[in-house]
């Protein structure tokens, strides 16, 4: 039995996992999306968040420690001088796991993920939206004093509503 276990061996022995977990990382650094399994996926989050966190302070010591991980200098140089600029400001969650489906030779579940800063179609809907209207967010249920009044605000609305039907299917 597997009780308190946190790390998802994944089918492998640890040399194998830590050299994939690696190359992993340094594909999602380098292309900024990755094509994968949930489970790889949920492994590869786990791997490389500390690093990119790591990575907000530009030191020979941090940048070392970050190749000891990703055994790649191109995406380290990468990670340093590009990614870092976009996330410094964000607190975490630097990546976003989007299920795609299921793959048809074994039907293991599929998903794209990505660094969050670098997926241009989400960021500019996100600011279309901030810019469009102001987000509330309303908890709970009626206020008590205002019982009665939206029950008469419901019972004068709902004869507009029929007019406004009545006059479409004379227009028609």
């Amino acid at each position: 039995m597997r009780h308190g276990k946190k790390v998802n061996h994944l089918g492998r022995t640890a040399s194998h996992r830590k050299a994939m977990l690696s190359n992993l990382a340094a594909s999602l650094i380098m292309h900024k999306r990755v094509s994968t399994t949930v489970a790889k996926a949920k492994a590869l989050r786990k791997y490389v968040e500390p690093l990119l966190t790591k990575s907000k302070s530009d030191t020979t010591h941090s940048r070392r420690t970050v190749f000891a991980y990703l055994q790649d200098k191109e995406s380290v140089k990468e990670l340093f001088d590009i990614v870092s600029e976009k996330i410094a400001a964000r607190p975490g969650g630097y990546t976003r796991i989007l299920k795609t489906g299921y793959r048809l030779g074994d039907n293991a579940e599929m998903c794209v993920i990505e660094l969050v800063d670098f997926n241009e179609d989400m960021l500019a809907a996100t600011a279309a939206t901030a810019a469009g209207a102001k987000k509330t967010r309303r908890r709970g249920g009626k206020k008590k004093g205002t019982e009665g009044t939206e029950a008469a605000a419901d019972a004068t609305s709902t004869p507009e509503v029929e007019s406004t039907n009545d006059e479409t299917k004379s227009a028609e």
